[in-house]
Order: structure tokens, then C-alpha cells, then sequence
């Protein structure tokens, strides 16, 4: 499904059914689903990104993620209006990101949607991890086993290569 966004991103309010953050603190995916249940669903979407151990099959170590936050925060906005805009019946959208240094194996961003139904839970899930990753202003440090390192913009990244 193509989604137009329909409001400039300074406008847009969050819902107060919805929850968006970007923290230092470890995420939680207990924390993530209870946000994103609500009477209303028949489905919880949680996608759940993680520092993995490899890039392009070069050993990475860990990363370092940094965001500005107002401006990402308001991407995550517009991502949850979008997602109300072709999907009315969405009940709640969460979009969590971490910044700092992680460890492999650490989560890095949650995104959970609350449907009654499955089908436009996994799109609207869909939508909002793929639009983050390209629009979101979030960098990532790769850490590699070599000693090197290196900065890229998430917003860079292809789809199934990042994250």
C-alpha cells in the first residue's frame, strides 16, 4: 500500500494512545507490546531491531547511535499519522530507538502496531520500521573486530542490509 503523508511533520501531535521515545536506556519488548495492547486489537506487530555481529561479512563489535532528537521524534509523529491515514483501524503505534553505545545482541529500535486484524498490523509495522530507517535523523558507528570504525546514516541503509 502507498502512503502519502498528508501534514508537514512539524505539525503533526502525537496521540496520546501512542508512545515514542529515544533513550539511552535499554529497550523493552514487554514494555513495547503492554503500550501497544489495547481491548480494540485482534493483533500486536512487534518488530525488534538488534545490533547483530556482522556487516557485509566484516566482524563488528558493537555500535554507537546517535540521533537529533526533536527531528526524529517528529519522523515518528508522521510515521503514526501515516499509518492512521491508511490504516484507521490501528489502535496504538510505539516507535522506540536507542542511542549510545550497544553490544551485540542489544536491541536498538522497537516498533509495535495494535490492530484488530493481523493484515494491516504486519503492513502498518512494515511501513513504520522502513520509513524510520529512511527518514528518521539517526546515525549508526559501526565498531569493527579490525579496530576501524565508521559513521552511516541509517536513513542510508537498504532495507534488509541495516539494522
Amino acid at each position: 500500500m502507498k502512503v502519502k503523508t498528508t501534514t508537514p511533520a512539524s505539525a503533526i501531535k502525537p496521540s496520546a494512545k501512542d508512545s515514542f521515545a529515544i533513550t539511552f536506556a535499554p529497550l523493552s519488548v514487554e514494555e513495547a507490546y503492554a503500550k501497544a495492547d489495547d481491548q480494540a486489537n485482534g493483533a500486536i506487530v512487534l518488530m525488534s531491531g538488534m545490533v547483530r555481529n556482522q556487516t557485509d561479512g566484516k566482524a563488528v563489535m558493537s555500535l554507537e547511535y546517535q540521533a537529533y532528537e526533536p527531528m526524529a521524534l517528529r519522523v515518528f509523529y508522521q510515521i503514526a499519522a501515516d499509518i492512521r491515514s491508511s490504516w484507521s483501524d490501528v489502535s496504538r503505534v510505539v516507535i522506540y530507538h536507542r542511542v549510545g553505545h550497544l553490544k551485540i545482541g542489544e536491541i536498538s529500535v522497537l516498533v509495535a502496531v495494535g490492530c484488530p486484524h493481523r493484515r494491516e498490523a504486519f503492513e502498518a509495522c512494515r511501513y513504520a520500521i522502513d520509513t524510520l530507517k529512511h527518514t528518521a535523523p539517526i546515525w549508526k558507528k559501526e565498531h569493527w573486530q579490525d579496530g576501524s570504525s565508521s559513521w552511516v546514516s541509517i536513513g542510508a541503509c537498504e532495507t534488509q542490509d541495516c539494522e
